[in-house]
């Protein structure tokens, strides 16, 4: 009879825990970190280019300072007394469409097969920006430049890395400016390389974050004071003045 809950990915055989066939306990003697998630996500392991160029993405997308809402999401959840899956939790729900969300929708967009003009158009003929691409800091995100360099060095470079290059030169002729391909863009080029499904855009960044997120919110445990709030000063109230109710 068949079983209601199926999974190819992991599961007891014969008593021992296996990942993709591979006995858990020869792959903690055998590999490393790296490896490991490439296998879960793609059930082999990886060549040793594949396993660098991974490594890359995953470093690129750790932290990025205190700013961003991941961060600060943990940091206040922590900062209320809650515990570490808690404030991780919530920094990971700090993650979306404009904040480390435009790997998956980027990816998406570079695998559908259309030329650079035509997606161009497409997305800012809706009224949107691409994702991707423009940066608040960089005129040029130098992790996106050191993500494409592997990339080339590795042997990773191909239609839909030329593609993401080409839709920068037509946004900038579009637009009258130079709007950079920036990390998340550069990630998204290289792992529809890999043959990743856009789908997973946001989990490799999820993965890496989460590291980010661990070492905040510990910062915060031991650093910080808890219940931190916003400064009185920097709190302006824009409504209703003060006003009495009808008797």
């Amino acid at each position: 009879m068949d079983k209601k809950w199926k999974t190819s990915i992991a599961g007891i055989i014969d008593g021992e825990a296996h990942i993709h066939g591979y006995e858990v306990t020869d792959l903690i003697d055998k590999v490393n970190f790296t490896d490991a998630i490439w296998l879960e996500l793609k059930g082999e392991l990886p060549t040793d280019k594949e396993k660098a160029m991974l490594d890359a993405i995953l470093i690129s997308t750790i932290d990025n300072g205190l700013g961003p809402p991941s961060v600060t999401n943990a940091r206040n959840c922590a900062s209320a007394g809650n515990p570490m899956q808690a404030a991780v939790a919530a920094g990971v729900l700090g993650i979306g469409e404009f904040h480390g969300g435009a790997i998956e929708e980027c990816a998406r967009l570079l695998q559908m097969g259309s030329t650079a003009e035509k997606l161009v158009e497409k997305v800012i003929g809706s009224g949107d920006r691409v994702p991707g691409y423009g940066h608040k800091v960089y005129t040029e995100d130098p992790r996106a430049t050191q993500i494409f360099a592997k990339a080339k060095s590795l042997g990773f470079w191909g239609e839909y890395c030329k593609l993401a290059v080409e839709v920068e030169k037509v946004l900038e002729e579009k637009k009258g400016k130079k709007i950079p391909i920036n990390v998340d863009g550069a990630i998204a080029a290289v792992i529809s390389e890999m043959g990743f499904n856009y789908r997973l855009g946001k989990g490799f960044f999820i993965i890496g974050r989460v590291v980010g997120l661990v070492a905040h919110i510990f910062e915060e445990y031991i650093r910080e004071k808890p219940f931190r709030r916003i400064p009185g000063e920097e709190i302006e109230y824009d409504g209703v003045r003060p006003r009495k109710l009808k008797p």
